[in-house]
């Protein structure tokens, strides 16, 4: 399982071809190919290459992203 930092994480926006990473208590996932996240945008309140960890206190829905695949950690 890949590492990476928070910069790192930043480059796979979702935009221009780039798959879509998020972060979530340290665990990096893929939401490229979910229809929530289309051009790295989630509800228009979130992004992808963040780190979601604290925001997702103030989601409206459980954890969700442990849906989708872990591609690495966020160190």
């Amino acid at each position: 399982m890949q590492e990476f930092t928070l910069e790192q994480l930043r480059q796979f926006d979702g935009l221009q071809g780039r798959r879509a990473y998020v972060a979530y208590q340290g665990g990096v996932y893929d939401v490229s190919d979910s229809a929530m996240w289309a051009d790295g945008d989630h509800e228009g309140v979130h992004a992808a290459g963040e780190d979601l960890t604290a925001a997702h206190d103030d989601a409206p829905h459980d954890v969700h992203i442990l849906d989708f695949p872990q591609v690495g950690t966020l160190i």
